[in-house]
């Protein structure tokens, strides 16, 4: 127990004395706060490096400066304990500071919980027996809810939030930079999101365009802990060679129509075992998959499905070349946007991106030649009078049959994509 008593004290140095949380606010902050008062848990989910852990330090700093003891905050990182159990950390806690978390109100924040095994029920057992008292918050850089025991053991009992990386306006707040309004600011806009390109939404790159320091840092802080140490702990994985190369197909080509036999004979696997790995880097937040837009749930299922990498290969983020920039572009906007369809027709007609608001709404993105052949199609085919393309730098509004495409420059759009696309906050 003297290594959970060490970590404690490591981790916990409000426990001697006043401490600051170095931070910079991000949308999620707002949203989390409104449910700190409610029993249920709280539960932060996203890709590794994205700010969970920041963001609980930052919640256990204001119930401090709310008044309550900083004794009475205990926070915990299971990364490096993943054969210590929920109880005996709470047990040492409560001997190291001659408390019982039954008695007076607490603030518990376990992170990196996916570690350990069986922690749905170790979690749902604090909590029914000191919910009243004990207020708590638990992260995983995983899908917390990979297993189905999962949501079923804690049906009812949390909250979850999923921590995106940076958006675009988080990325100029962070940098200090002035864009509103939009209109008077275009020029440091257009400049910055080169650069914010080159961070892929890391809050740790920043401050940073170096391309090699960007390599290192996506392939040693998070690919390879997800690749070689997440995933194989989870699902016992073998072959992450394989999974690696999957990654990188990806990573180098964002958006592809995959076809897994073809995608299986290349890579000398079976199409299970792709269609199994292609999940498990959707578990692990390194995948986003997009559906091609239906109006019947049951038909999209079934029918094409496009891959977009969280990551993009650092190469081509740095590229100057046409082709590399219309597809880091396209990436970017894709993860942006939080896009979960896209639309293609028999007849090869394709949006890249569909919203679903009151009405579908057509976004395409587009570096070079502005093309409206997709967005006309998707907009006769569903009855919608309002579509939009995504470009690199044009700007103008054009009328097509008797609706309307506004051409938007990406800078621009992401800035404040709720009130340029005219939906509602998310």
């Amino acid at each position: 127990m003297t290594q959970i008593r060490d970590a404690l004290l490591d981790f916990n140095p409000w426990w001697k004395g006043e401490t600051r949380i170095e931070f910079r606010e991000r949308d999620v902050y707002r949203e989390v706060q409104k449910y700190i008062p409610m029993r249920q848990i709280l539960a932060f989910t996203g890709l590794r490096r994205t700010g969970k852990t920041t963001l609980m330090l930052k919640l256990a700093e204001d119930a401090i400066a709310s008044g309550l003891e900083p004794r009475r905050v205990l926070y915990f990182s299971f990364d490096e304990f993943r054969e210590t159990g929920i109880r005996e950390t709470i047990r040492e806690f409560e001997e190291l500071m001659q408390h019982d978390l039954g008695s007076g109100k607490y603030l518990v924040l376990l992170d990196e919980l996916q570690k350990l095994d069986g922690w749905e029920d170790q979690v749902k057992a604090l909590y029914d027996r000191l919910g009243r008292n004990v207020k708590m918050i638990i992260s995983g850089s995983e899908s917390l809810f990979i297993r189905r025991k999962s949501r079923e053991t804690l049906a009812g009992r949390l909250f979850e939030f999923k921590l995106e990386p940076l958006t675009f306006r988080e990325y100029l707040l962070f940098r200090g930079i002035k864009f509103e309004p939009i209109g008077l600011y275009e020029k440091e806009l257009a400049r910055a999101f080169t650069a914010f390109t080159r961070t892929m939404g890391f809050p740790e790159l920043v401050d940073t365009d170096d391309r090699a320091v960007v390599r290192k840092y996506v392939r040693e802080s998070i690919v390879e802990k997800i690749l070689y140490r997440d995933l194989p702990g989870i699902f016992g994985l073998r072959n992450v060679a394989v999974l690696e190369s999957l990654l990188n197909i990806l990573m180098e080509e964002p958006g592809q129509l995959l076809d897994l036999s073809t995608l299986a004979g290349e890579l000398n696997v079976s199409r299970q075992t792709v269609s199994t790995y292609l999940s498990h880097l959707e578990d692990s937040f390194l995948l986003r998959k997009l559906y091609n837009f239906s109006t019947g749930r049951r038909k999209v299922e079934r029918k094409l499905k496009k891959y977009y990498p969280t990551l993009a290969s650092v190469d081509l983020v740095f590229r100057d070349d046409d082709l590399s920039r219309s597809r880091a572009l396209e990436w970017l906007v894709v993860n942006q946007l939080r896009a979960e369809f896209f639309w293609r027709d028999p007849y090869k007609n394709e949006v890249d991106i569909v919203l679903t608001n009151k009405k579908p709404l057509p976004v395409e993105v587009k570096h070079g030649k502005i093309e409206l052949d997709g967005v006309r199609a998707f907009m006769n085919r569903y009855k919608v009078d309002l579509g939009f393309v995504v470009s690199a730098d044009g700007e103008e509004t054009r009328k097509i049959d008797g609706g309307t495409v506004k051409i938007v420059p990406a800078y621009k759009l992401l800035a404040s994509p709720d009130r340029a696309l005219g939906l509602q906050p998310r």
